[in-house]
């Protein structure tokens, strides 16, 4: 009758990807594929993510190059983007779209980063739901037979997995906060 951390592990691992995610379309300076990942785009009839029907890549720092594998699609894609809002110009050529990032100012700077913050105060927010979860378990189980002393080794598990998980997402924003220059 002891509790099993691994479920508990896997959330938080899970956790952590949701906000690498989330800070990964979280503008900066730099020009990066993972920025067009919210873009769906109307083709054939259905919402199609951006990189299942082009080629994104990077044309230099504060370039991007969306190559469609249809040429017939260049203009919704464009209208995607645009609807989007997500700051950018776009340019239409011969071959696809060159989609380009301002310089971002100061003002724009706090935003992302304030932005930046509120999402990994989510997924910590999110980690403390995940432990009480675990702790309303062990408490379950010390009423259906567990020791005391193992119940009490278990919270403190649960507490070290839940802190090292509140030190990765730390980690992942003062990275995010280091590329925005905030």
């Amino acid at each position: 009758m002891a509790y099993d951390p691994n479920p508990l592990k896997a959330q938080i691992k899970e956790t952590e990807e949701w906000l690498a995610r989330e800070l990964s379309a979280v503008r900066t300076g730099r020009a990066a594929p993972a920025l067009l990942d919210s873009v769906r785009t109307e083709a054939y009839g259905a919402r199609s993510p951006l990189r299942e029907i082009a080629n994104v890549s990077v044309e230099d720092a504060r370039t991007l190059r969306v190559i469609p594998w249809d040429a017939s699609l260049t203009k919704a894609i464009e209208k995607a983007i645009v609807e989007a809002d997500l700051g950018v110009g776009t340019a239409v050529d011969g071959s696809g779209l060159r989609i380009s990032f301002p310089e971002l100012t100061g003002e724009r700077r706090t935003q992302l980063a304030k932005l930046a913050r509120e999402r990994c105060e989510h997924a910590r927010q999110t980690l403390r739901a995940h432990r009480a979860d675990a702790i309303k378990e062990i408490d379950a189980l010390k009423k259906d037979g567990m020791q005391e002393d193992q119940a009490k080794r278990d919270k403190e598990e649960v507490q070290k997995l839940i802190d090292a998980g509140n030190d990765a997402l730390a980690s992942l924003l003062q990275k995010k906060e280091e590329e925005i220059g905030a």
